[in-house]
């Protein structure tokens, strides 16, 4: 289905701003998330989970919204603790954190079996929130995973694994280290914490389970996650259905009007083998 037919939706039956308290005492911290209830009983709902430091505001995420109006169908989206509009300090920010509010949202939030849609780290957080819904019996829960250039252990693949001696001595001296951002105008900052607690929540050097059918797109021009990445995860991944799509003029971010139409057909063949 293509973008076009749902511009004119994306400002239409606007999802109230609410909130959802995780965490208890100081951990304590209010995850803000948006949600479209289904018009009639029909095909799964979707759940979005964004990437680092982005925002359920984002393209991907408001055509997502658009495209759920289209088809009447349940859409829920939502902010970690310290990006857009929740609380929590970025800085406090860990792999497990997010995990913790993800599954709150969801557990919370949904009902019936859903479709989860994760953009770079959202696509890792997905993978974890699989693992951890069928560790709790909850598996039937998930209809399907939609992943958009998954950064499967990214904190010691893709960044540590990589980082110059400069950054690794400005992390164990410091607790941190600012990136400049193609993004945004602030630089990233990836704290010693991030990194530390992203060890206790690796998926490779094992069989990776989604638990679910699912589908990867994956631009071959994507400078943060290359496409070698997402050729790597589906070669851990030989229990589940698992289709990876290559795009070749792709980018990380994979938002153009084409990108979105193969994102919505990834969808529509989850609902298929459900």
């Amino acid at each position: 289905m293509s973008l076009a037919n749902h511009e004119g939706d994306l400002t239409v039956n606007a999802e109230q701003l609410q909130f959802l308290a995780v965490g208890e005492g100081a951990e304590s911290r209010r995850i803000a998330f948006r949600q479209r209830a289904p018009a009639a009983p029909g095909a799964p709902g979707l759940v979005w989970m964004g990437g680092f430091k982005s925002d359920m505001l984002s393209t991907k995420a408001s055509a997502l919204d658009a495209f759920c109006a289209g088809e009447s169908r349940a859409f829920l989206r939502f902010d970690y603790s310290g990006h857009g509009e929740s609380g929590g300090d970025f800085l406090d920010g860990t792999i497990g954190r997010w995990l913790e509010e993800s599954l709150a949202v969801f557990r919370a939030q949904t009902e019936g079996p859903q479709i989860v849609v994760g953009s770079s780290m959202g696509g890792y957080l997905a993978l974890l929130l699989a693992r951890a819904l069928h560790a709790a019996g909850e598996g039937p829960r998930l209809a399907g995973l939609a992943l958009i250039a998954p950064a499967v252990d990214f904190t010691e693949a893709l960044i540590w694994a990589h980082a110059t001696p400069e950054m690794r001595a400005a992390i164990e001296r410091d607790g941190f280290w600012q990136v400049p951002s193609a993004y945004a105008p602030q630089p990233y900052v990836f704290t010693r914490k991030l990194i530390e607690d992203g060890r206790r929540h690796l998926l490779f050097g094992g069989v990776i389970r989604s638990h679910a059918p699912a589908r990867i797109l994956q631009g071959m021009q994507d400078r943060d996650v290359p496409y070698a990445h997402a050729l790597k995860l589906i070669e851990h991944m030989p229990s589940d259905p698992v289709t990876l799509t290559l795009i070749r003029d792709g980018d990380h971010r994979l938002s153009r009007p084409q990108d979105l139409d193969l994102l919505f057909a990834a969808i529509q063949s989850l609902d298929a083998a459900g």
